[in-house]
């Protein structure tokens, strides 16, 4: 039985097919690379104009794109609330032990975040810059700019919205595009940052819909 609490996941291999993305395929002019861009919230119901924009990326040939989608039982304010604090990802991130804003002031586009993650990950830190901060559409996106990990040239997008047969009800849709590290493949490397995602957005959910249970 569904429950508020729900994901749906799009993998590099089904993500045109299953969210009936839009892809352009164009040459970058100094590297003769092959770049696509990827539309990942095209085709999902109830998906305002301004969210299937949000979510389209440019993604280079050895990196892997995916998008992962929460449903929240909380207005869209509770949830943007806690997730708009990039000065403050632990909130709701458990893989985040401590955080503090190196650059900026952690609301304004370019401030950048030293994230430190718990022990037992393949990992020690990240450095995560703000690329989008927009209170008025409830988007936000950062990249990872440096750190000790293998998400390299990470880039995500998290939109947030309410939907349309329930102001009470929010859909969260995160999308992201990062590097293929060396000895994996595609469905390797998106299966290890859905995981994240998916822990993430499920934890964003629970806090939302029970604030009083972890203030």
């Amino acid at each position: 039985m569904p429950t508020s609490i729900e994901f749906q996941r799009y993998s590099y291999s089904t993500a045109v097919e299953a969210a009936n993305a839009t892809v352009s395929t164009y040459h970058h002019h100094h590297h003769h690379k092959q770049l696509q861009k990827v539309s990942l919230a095209r085709g999902m119901a109830d998906v305002p104009d301004h969210v299937e924009l949000s979510h389209t990326h440019v993604v280079g040939p050895s990196q892997c794109f995916s998008v992962v989608v929460q449903d929240v039982d909380a207005p869209s304010s509770a949830v943007w609330s806690i997730l708009s604090r990039f000065e403050h990802p632990q909130a709701y991130k458990h893989f985040v032990r401590s955080c503090h804003v190196a650059v900026g002031d952690g609301q304004e586009v370019g401030s950048v975040r030293e994230v430190r993650v718990v022990s037992g990950l393949p990992a020690t830190f990240s450095l995560e810059r703000l690329e989008i901060m927009d209170e008025d559409r409830r988007v936000m996106s950062f990249s990872v700019v440096g750190g000790d990990h293998r998400l390299q040239n990470y880039r995500s997008v998290t939109t947030v919205h309410e939907s349309t047969d329930d102001s009470k009800k929010t859909r969260v849709v995160e999308s992201y595009v990062v590097d293929v590290p060396a000895g994996n493949d595609k469905e390797e490397a998106c299966s290890f940052a859905d995981t994240i995602v998916r822990c993430n957005l499920q934890s964003l959910a629970k806090l939302a819909e029970n604030p009083q249970k972890f203030s």
